[in-house]
This record gives C-alpha cells, structure tokens and sequence, in this order.
C-alpha cells in the first residue's frame, strides 16, 4: 500500500519568538515524530516567518500557498505541528479545507476528519475571543480607578520606543532565520548568493515576503 505523501508547512511569528511549541526546530520536531511513528512520507518543507499580526488571509501568506501549489502537483498533504500554526481564525480554516487540499494536524492525528478541524478552529477562535474580552475589562477597571492608559510619553520619546520596537522585531526575525542559514553554511554553501539561493529553495521569504538576495543575506548575517 501506498503511504500518504505529505509537505511540511512551518510558521512562526516574530512576536511569538521563544514561547514553547510555537519555534521552527520544535515545529520541526514534531513533524519528523510523526512521519517516523505513522510511517509517512515527507517530500518537502515550507517556513513562512511573520513580522505582522493580521495574517490569515491567504494572500499575505506566499508560503501557504505555494506549500498547497506543491501538494496539489504532487497529490500530497499539508502536515502542521500545530492547528494555529494555520490559524486560530475558523473562516480562515474553512476557506483553506475549500482549497481541496487535505491538511493534517500531528498533534490532532491522522484520521481527523476535515468537520473536525472547523470544530477546533471554531473553539481556538472562542479561546481566543474569551481572551481578548478580560483583557478588555480589566482594562476598563484599571481606567475606572484612575489608572492612566495608553502612550503618555512626548512624541521623541514615542518616535525612540517605535525605533526599539522595529529593531526588536528584525532581530528576532533574524533570529528564526538564521539556524537555517548556519545549517546552509554547514552544507557547504557558504557565498552569500549561494545562501540566498537556498533559502528561496527552502520557500523561506525575507522579512517583507520578497525572495532573497546577497545584500539581503548580508544584512541577516550582520545581526548575528
């Protein structure tokens, strides 16, 4: 009998950075247990790095896309480590199952039926929402007791901490990418152009969602 060829689809987002489960290498993991336990096949790997919240719609994920492009040509699965590693947004969820591209959830199982996958978007989106409603009534408690919110700095002050929170974002970005330009570099690829050539090998966009180059493989090593 044939086994079930699937393509691995990774995401993190910069934000994320560091918090248990949600790492590429952890991601990683996770997949390659499950191929090994159900006997599978893995024909390939896309990551997709966000520096943005908003990202469900499949337009502004080029990764996603192109993973699904594969798996159609190839009549494979998407294999995730982790449901909100595609979304916690159900309509996101439902417009992918329409794609006619089977996914599979490691974590879920092999044999989850794709209704199944509504019902645990639909409960991580409820999740979600409980969590957003107490933050904002605690929110409104602490401005009932005379807390004051929001951003009370001058406009340089403000300009300093938005700087320092686009530094940080870069720098963690750069660093989910580059243990896989090390891992390149390991490879003997070494010249920046080879770097850049494997990275868009991999599916792994820039920061801005573009395709690598020298200078941008430059400026990633220079924040290492």
């Amino acid at each position: 009998m044939k086994s079930l060829r699937l393509i691995s689809y990774l995401r993190v987002s910069t934000g994320q950075q560091g918090k248990s489960g949600l790492g590429l290498e952890a991601q990683r993991e996770a997949v390659a247990r499950f191929v090994a336990a159900e006997h599978l096949e893995l024909l390939g790997e896309h990551i997709e790095v966000e520096t943005a919240k908003g990202a469900d719609a499949l337009e502004r994920r080029p990764v996603l896309r192109a993973a699904m492009e594969q798996a159609r040509k190839l009549k494979a699965s998407i294999v995730v480590a982790k449901l909100d590693r595609l979304s916690r947004d159900v309509h996101f969820i439902s417009g992918l199952m329409m794609q006619k591209v089977p996914f599979i959830v490691t974590e879920l199982g092999n044999d989850v039926d794709p209704f199944m996958l509504h019902i645990y978007a639909a409960l991580a989106e409820k999740e979600r929402a409980l969590i957003s409603e107490r933050t904002r009534v605690a929110l409104a408690q602490k401005k009932a007791q005379g807390a004051l919110l929001g951003n009370r700095t001058n406009l340089a002050e403000a300009q300093r901490k938005g700087t320092a929170a686009s530094r940080a974002v870069a720098d963690a970005f750069a660093a989910n990418v580059l243990p896989i330009v090390r891992e390149i570099q390991a490879s003997g690829r070494t010249s920046l152009r080879a770097i850049a050539a494997e990275l868009t090998r991999r599916n792994v966009r820039t920061s801005r969602g573009g395709a690598w180059g020298a200078e941008s493989v430059r400026s990633l090593l220079a924040r290492a």
